[in-house]
């Protein structure tokens, strides 16, 4: 069975003393390969070899570093079939969607190229009696990321283009659960003539996170996950003294006002709420219907164009959705549905038991959709991560917006409506 390790000092490493993690094709529920879950000792050394490429890579010349960017970029472009592949056959999303995932990373990857301008110092005259000012931006040194599985090529290239153009070295901890794309990144980078240890990719588990937010010589963090790890990694990181963003779960909420396109609507919430199985961060998971009679006429269109999508696997065309990433998350999202119905939420649309002839062991769950969802429900309260719509009602604009507003993952509102009068 193949095993993926990990990506340091420009070449693949192994390390036999490695605990293995098992990797699924999520469409078929049955494991294709595994995945090296590095110990402290194999992401010190990728830290150090990182540590030890910033000596030359933060005197690199701007100009220099985004000429590798560019290049990079080029190659990103010639290798999309592949790269696509590799997320739709472990991560479980349909081709098209991959390649447009991958696509968003690469935009980063333009833009890291231009950002020579952005790097320039200021310098301001008499900002005091015979005293001027000057600013200078220096690279802070190693940088690192932790990324999730959903988006295995996109995230991670929100992250260490712009850190590596700033003239950062970078390490890279991608899931566990779909490493294999990631690893590619990095490959394609030395190609493209980026030194070794600039960018390295360290596969593992908490042990593995764990050290990157202790070691000292990492810099910075950045991370995208649930919200509790999302915490987790804020405090352990700033403890550690070190700059962190981390992002963590939302729950999205569309307002629909009475006057909103019902076709548009219908469009909007179908690909937001099950594109990509419903595994993003920001799929709208709440549809809040301002007036009885607006949901009504979306409802019923809802479950007309919903009775129409294709669920199956990455290899099938015709497929608008995959299955969910992994067991334990499939199960997760079916124990929701349970909850959801047992809490008095009126199921319309169900998912559970959905299965594709041949790929009845896959992760799948089909469209769901809940009404009558109260703001006590767990379901409502808790970040989903799948194919699974709530409808809500209110009478005003200003209520939806209460809803939107009191929660405690809410994340902003998005507002279909024709008028615009909105305050």
């Amino acid at each position: 069975m193949k095993t993926i390790s990990h990506f340091i000092d420009g070449k693949i490493y192994s390390d036999s003393k490695s605990r293995k993690g098992p990797i699924f094709n999520p469409a078929i529920g049955e494991q294709i390969a595994e995945v090296e879950l590095g110990t402290k000792a194999t992401v010190e050394k990728a830290i150090e070899s990182s540590s030890k490429a910033f000596i030359t890579w933060s005197k690199t010349t701007p100009i220099n570093r985004a000429r590798i960017l560019s290049k990079y970029k080029d190659l990103l472009i010639k290798n999309m079939e592949e790269l696509a592949v590799m997320v739709s056959e472990q991560h479980g999303k349909t081709i098209a969607d991959a390649k447009g995932s991958i696509q968003r990373g690469i935009e980063v990857v333009e833009y890291a190229t231009g950002i020579t301008d952005s790097l320039k110092g200021d310098h301001s005259t008499s900002v005091g009696t015979n005293v001027d000012s000057h600013t200078l931006r220096q690279p802070l040194g190693v940088c690192a990321g932790i990324t999730p599985f959903n988006f295995p090529a996109m995230v991670p290239m929100w992250m260490y283009p712009v850190s590596i153009a700033c003239g950062n070295t970078f390490v890279l901890k991608p899931s566990e659960k779909d490493p294999s794309c990631p690893m590619r990144l990095a490959e394609i980078a030395i190609e493209a003539g980026l030194p070794a240890g600039v960018l390295n990719v360290v596969n593992g588990d908490k042990e593995a996170v764990d050290t990157l937010l202790e070691n000292k010589t990492v810099q910075a963090i950045s991370f995208v996950g649930s919200t509790p790890i999302a915490e987790y990694v804020y405090h352990t990181g700033t403890k550690n003294n070190k700059r962190v963003q981390a992002l963590g779960g939302a729950k999205n909420h569309m307002v629909i006002m009475p006057d909103a396109d019902v076709n548009k609507t219908t469009d909007a919430i179908i690909g937001s709420a099950f594109g990509s199985a419903g595994e993003r961060c920001m799929a709208i998971s709440v549809a809040v219907c301002v007036g009885k009679q607006t949901k009504e006429k979306i409802k019923t269109k809802l479950l007309e164009e919903t009775a129409k999508l294709n669920v199956g696997p990455y290899t099938d065309e015709k497929s608008d959705f995959g299955p969910l990433n992994n067991k334990a998350h499939f199960e997760k999202v079916l124990g929701y549905i349970d909850t959801g119905e047992k809490e008095g939420a009126k199921l319309l649309s169900d998912g559970r038991n959905f299965k594709k002839q041949g790929y009845e062991n896959g992760y799948f769950v089909g469209p769901t959709i809940f009404d009558d969802v109260k703001p006590e429900m767990k379901i409502y309260k808790e970040e989903i991560f799948g194919p699974v719509l709530s409808m809500m009602t209110t009478e005003t604009y200003e209520e939806a917006l209460k809803l939107v507003n009191d929660h405690e993952l809410g994340n902003g509102a998005a507002v279909f409506t024709k008028s615009g009068n909105i305050a």
